[in-house]
């Protein structure tokens, strides 16, 4: 027998260390030549280590989280024979998984303030009514979801933490129903409020459930690492005006209706276009700041970034040249972009280079907020939830649809007056959205 240790190949242009994001075996696990062993995470992608030989694990090089350089030890595996040298594979880079992140590394997802995503796809008659809006159903908190029960015990895939704690609370694992491929921790809470033979459960009751630590890594890191810099580096300042789009309601109305084979409209890509025909006259705002070397680039093009919330975590995948784009070809690359995202299928280029970024809560939009620039760009526009309200026209009072549109600026490069006057500018276009169709 002898030990055959395998170092981390290099698997990027420019990267020198990887982060550990997933372990597939563990010390003592007999692994096949071609196995998965890992997945790192890089600034760019999260790449699937494969085992180049066969043999027994008998050393990892850290827990979940850990980084390491490349060329460094990842595994060591005891195989039948002599030692030999440990070759450096290509590895496939899965771009399925590649976060956020611009060329400069020091780009950050845009969220709004108390957290939360992105509906690209929520209708205007979602973000008018929220009421309407009803909760996608979610198996692991209702009895009937999720795959039979078990036949037994050593058939379940679950963690030993989860093991532990079905242990503690004297709870068969076997009539536990799980969504995924093992039972987690979420399928026993569930099973607790659900579960056969619970009894009675005085109302307002919960569950007791124990205190847990949840290590932050992967693309959760790169987030909270990117919007802490953000945040530390630019000094945000946030102006919110209330816009009438009771007129744009009444044209999408219409322009869906005799849209044909035409991808259905939501509000995005007309609020999209009133950007980009507002932009030229404000060019501060589709800009990017270097603040190491103190220069501001003012882009021509409109390069659009969508900020999305997948399961992953908030990506920002971006449309090229948006200027370029009518209304209907819009919708048609938000629809794709957002798949594309929450799938895992954005390729590395779709997800960087953005010169602007809109970000919207959809039917949770609320009142206002406050979101977090997409560093190095400076400005980031949020739509708020549409809501129905009594307006005065003149003395009479009338239903209108009213909607609030935040705007986030870099103190350093935009000033107050120059964001007030373009939202301004795309309120003009909102509340007359015949100009927005006039060159």
């Amino acid at each position: 027998m002898a030990l055959f240790t395998f170092k981390l190949p290099d698997i990027g242009e420019g990267i020198a260390q990887a982060e550990i994001v997933g372990w597939h075996v563990k010390v003592g696990d007999r692994v096949e030549e071609d196995q998965p062993i890992a997945d790192m995470m890089t600034d760019k992608a999260t790449v699937e280590m494969e085992s180049p030989v066969a043999g027994t694990i008998m050393r990892l090089a850290g827990e979940e989280g850990d980084q390491v350089s490349i060329g460094a030890m990842l595994v060591e595996i005891e195989v039948e024979g002599e030692a030999v040298a440990a070759p450096m594979p290509p590895v496939e880079v899965i771009e399925a998984e590649v976060p956020f992140l611009p060329e400069t590394g020091r780009g950050t997802a845009s969220e709004a303030s108390g957290g939360g995503g992105e509906r690209l796809d929520a209708p205007l008659e979602e973000l008018a009514n929220p009421s309407n809006v009803v909760p996608e159903a979610n198996p692991l908190h209702h009895p009937s979801g999720g795959p039979p029960p078990r036949a037994g015990e050593d058939k379940i895939l679950a963690s030993p933490a989860v093991r532990a704690r079905a242990k503690d609370l004297g709870i068969d694992l076997a009539q536990v129903k799980s969504a995924g491929d093992h039972i987690r921790h979420a399928d026993l809470d569930a099973y607790l409020l659900y579960g056969q033979g619970q009894g009675y459960r005085a109302a307002g009751a919960s569950a007791r459930r124990p205190d847990e630590q949840v290590k932050v890594i992967g693309m959760r890191r790169r987030i909270a690492e990117n919007m802490a810099a953000s945040k530390r580096h630019i000094p945000h300042f946030t102006y919110v005006e209330e816009i009438d789009v009771t007129a744009l309601e009444t044209l999408r109305e219409q322009l869906n209706a005799s849209r044909g084979d035409k991808p259905k409209l939501t509000m995005l890509p007309l609020l999209i276009v009133a950007i980009c025909k507002t932009l030229p006259d404000f060019p501060m705002l589709n800009a990017r700041y270097d603040d190491e070397a103190g220069v501001v680039t003012r882009h021509g093009s409109v390069h659009l970034g969508l900020a999305t919330q997948t399961d992953a975590g908030l990506m920002v995948p971006v449309i090229r040249d948006a200027q370029d784009r009518n209304v209907w070809q819009l919708a048609s690359e938000i629809r794709r972009l957002a798949d594309a995202a929450r799938s895992g299928k954005a390729k590395s280029e779709e997800l960087s280079g953005s010169t602007l970024t809109l970000t919207s809560l959809g039917p949770l939009g609320g009142i206002a907020t406050t979101p977090v620039i997409n560093r190095p760009e400076v400005a980031i526009i949020g739509p708020n939830r549409v809501i129905e309200r009594p307006v005065f026209r003149g003395k009479e009072i009338v239903a209108a649809k009213l909607m609030n549109l935040s705007i986030s600026c870099d103190h350093r490069v935009v000033d107050g007056w120059d964001a007030a006057s373009y939202v301004q500018a795309i309120r003009k276009l909102l509340e007359n959205p015949a100009l927005l169709f006039v060159d």
